[in-house]
């Protein structure tokens, strides 16, 4: 039905889902593989909240959120993922990690890909930042070497501040 109406991607396992309708990383792993079987981009979320950060539990999370959240369709799967780090922290606070920590947590995911697909497949995902994107701090995250673009909240409500954003990422 969303093909139909001509969606091209699903935003699977934000936040919010996790917080208020109880998503799990299994359930997020069959939405992503129904999304993939029915010729959807997933643009899969994953993220700490304040208290797992606080707690040096950031990577952990990430961690556990990829290898119980994404289904098991060999590598070929992982290159057809988007994934999107939003700490759950950043999201609508008007806080955003530094480039250097979304640098960090960004890489480590890319090795777990890595790990879960192979190098290539690895590459192929596309890790966007999601977190208090705005256009006075998007040109510093999006010039980190594994941030590949960004999943922008309510800047994109804002024409002025959305052009900007969209102009550097393209």
């Amino acid at each position: 039905m969303l093909r139909a109406a001509g969606c091209s991607h699903a935003i699977i396992g934000h936040s919010e889902r996790r917080q208020y309708f109880g998503e799990t990383n299994e359930t997020v792993a069959k939405k992503v593989a129904s999304a993939l079987t029915h010729g959807l981009v997933p643009i899969v979320c994953i993220g700490e909240t304040l208290q797992e950060r606080e707690a040096g539990n950031t990577l952990a999370v990430v961690e556990r959120q990829l290898r119980h959240g994404l289904p098991q369709q060999g590598t070929a799967a992982i290159g057809a993922l988007v994934i999107a780090y939003e700490p759950v922290w950043a999201i609508g606070t008007g806080k955003v990690a530094t480039p250097e920590q979304a640098q960090e947590v960004h890489a480590f995911i890319r090795r777990i890909l890595a790990e879960l697909g192979g190098k290539e497949e690895a590459q192929a995902c596309r890790i966007l930042y999601g977190g208090s994107v705005k256009a006075d701090n998007v040109d510093e995250l999006m010039r980190q070497p594994d941030i590949d673009g960004a999943l922008v909240g309510g800047p994109s409500l804002q024409v002025e501040s959305f052009v900007r954003i969209a102009k550097f990422v393209v």
